[in-house]
């Protein structure tokens, strides 16, 4: 059984295109003792998936000297916005190998964009 099936899933109109390599900032609604807040979280593209599901992309950081990974779908509605800062020049899908890299040393050159 697909979950297409299932469910009518919409793509959130405030995530643009993003690729592996791009560093972008995440602004997603966290609720804490009942109230709602915006949070930014701001981080590199490390795995973009598609799927019957909307698909989800995965962000890597490192704060204080440790790694922080977070998965946001792209049809989520918590997800406010989403500003590529910086587009990556990287040559595979899955960055996984940041993972092993001090904070200076996974930094990636700078994709031209031609708008």
């Amino acid at each position: 059984m697909d979950t297409s099936t299932i469910f009518e899933n919409k793509a959130n109109p405030n995530i643009p295109t993003l690729a592996p390599g791009d560093t972008v900032k995440v602004s997603a609604k966290i609720a804490e003792r009942g109230k709602e807040r915006t949070q930014l979280f701001q981080g590199v593209v490390i795995k973009v998936t598609r799927g019957a599901d909307g698909g989800r992309f995965t962000i890597r950081r490192v704060t204080r000297g440790i790694g922080v990974e977070h998965t946001f779908p792209f049809a989520s509605p918590l997800v406010e916005k989403v500003e590529v800062t910086r587009h990556g020049k990287v040559r595979r899908a899955k960055l996984y190998y940041l993972r092993g890299l001090s904070s200076k040393a996974a930094r990636t050159k700078e994709r031209q964009v031609k708008e």
